[in-house]
């Protein structure tokens, strides 16, 4: 099973990514996004030559540009996430660092609007973006933020280079919602394993769906 840490600012970026490496994860995503740009890239860089002098075959990806760090229902999109990575910042990043993914961002943000819960809006991805991105940088591109994007967004996304796509928020969701109908489904249990089952197949409900779409041909 492949397994992936995270290493942002709540968790202390360089310290926890060499913890994360010698527990064996196989992916690092290295996050210091949150500072300037030349900053996060020698950053990365470091980070990248320290976590392959541990283990060369670790993966690692970095991230350019604002998306916001946490899976929560948002008021409005936040500003600073209307700014796009351009594949020139992309480019010289990648050749920089030497990371294996880059995280983008594309539209993308971290969190839902209520709209977008309810099915009335949609976040919209700058298809030719992806593309220039891929185009420039040649790494394999992930999408953080991906929770209510247009359905078609997606499968063009995945089209013009996307090969990684986060849907945390959405799963975080679909176990509220779920386990808000379990609930009421079951007014009077105390048990357990007969309310959370509804929390759990939202979930996979979800997952079943995302694969569906991300990969209609069941290839793996």
């Amino acid at each position: 099973m492949f397994s992936t840490w995270r290493s942002d600012y709540y968790h202390g970026l360089l310290a926890k990514a060499r913890a994360a490496a010698e527990a064996g994860f196989d992916e690092v995503i290295f996050d210091a996004s949150r500072k300037p740009f030349e900053e996060n890239m020698r950053e990365t860089k470091q980070a990248v030559e320290i976590l392959r002098s541990m283990r060369p075959d670790i993966v690692v990806e970095g991230e350019v540009g604002y998306i916001g760090s946490s899976s929560e229902i948002v008021d409005s999109v936040p500003p600073q996430s209307l700014q796009l990575t351009t594949p020139e910042e992309a480019a010289q990043f990648v050749t920089e660092t030497k990371v294996d993914v880059f995280a983008p961002v594309v539209g993308n943000m971290h969190g839902l609007l209520p709209s977008m819960i309810r099915g009335e809006g949609h976040k919209r991805l700058d298809i030719e973006r992806i593309r220039e991105i891929k185009r420039a940088s040649g790494a394999f591109l992930t999408l953080h933020g991906g929770p209510g994007t247009a359905d078609g967004d997606f499968v063009a996304g995945i089209q013009a280079g996307l090969t990684i796509i986060h849907i945390n928020t959405e799963l975080r969701v679909a176990w509220r919602l779920g386990l808000e109908s379990s609930l009421k489904a079951h007014a009077h249990d105390v048990t357990p394993y007969k309310i959370l089952p509804g929390a759990e197949q939202a979930m996979e409900d979800v997952i079943a769906r995302r694969l569906a779409l991300f990969n209609p041909d069941g290839r793996s």
